[in-house]
């Protein structure tokens, strides 16, 4: 199995306008793989600056964000990079396009690491912020997964949540759990799919 590494992943069109989107980069050989479906902003970027940083952040609100609409997280420019990392980055990547496989599907573009730098300091595992996570790469499957495993996995994961979270992770599992609804709620209105909600899918209060 590939190694992956969970990230936000940074882009910039011909014009300098910054792209952000969670991305899931692949460990190969020195470098790392990204592999954006098509079609996307990510895979268009990268065909006009062959440039993206890899940010390692702990801010949950930032993969949520992505994947609800809320895209606007600030960014600082980097010394010898056409592309910005986000400001809130533990750490980041410079990585360079040096090879493209096409495909149908996702277009593997295999980078080198130009440089790296560390600029905060990682405090911590936390459950809560594992699970967010989580819930996110649920969200971004919603349409492929069946409703009961998306259910079953929200139930589990809300555990951690109950324990573990502080405000910005009830934040950002309140982001993703409206999505979840609202799209099972999008499908009861068509008479697809309809289930009763297990007790405890709801958003931990804020």
């Amino acid at each position: 199995m590939p190694y992956i590494r969970e990230t936000i992943v940074t882009t910039v069109d011909r014009h300098g306008k910054v792209h952000i989107a969670p991305l899931g980069i692949i460990a190969e050989r020195d470098g790392w793989i990204i592999a954006p479906f098509r079609p996307s902003v990510t895979l268009d970027n990268l065909s006009e600056v062959p440039f993206a940083i890899a940010n390692y952040t702990d801010d949950a609100r930032i993969f949520a964000g992505c994947l609800t609409g809320r895209k606007d997280w600030p960014t600082v420019p980097v010394d010898g990079c056409p592309v910005p990392r986000l400001d809130a980055a533990l750490a980041h990547s410079v990585l360079e396009v040096v090879d493209v496989q096409d495909d149908g599907v996702r277009p593997r573009h295999f980078c080198r690491v130009v440089a790296e730098e560390t600029h905060a300091p990682f405090t911590g595992l936390n459950r809560a912020r594992s699970a967010v996570l989580e819930l996110a790469i649920l969200v971004s499957r919603l349409g492929m997964l069946p409703r009961e495993k998306v259910e079953t996995e929200i139930a589990y994961l809300a555990i951690a949540i109950e324990k573990t979270a502080g405000s910005d992770e009830k934040e950002a599992w309140g982001w993703l759990m409206q999505r979840v609804n609202d799209h099972f709620a999008h499908e009861d209105a068509k008479g697809r799919d309809v289930h009763a909600r297990p007790e405890g899918i709801v958003p931990p209060e804020r």
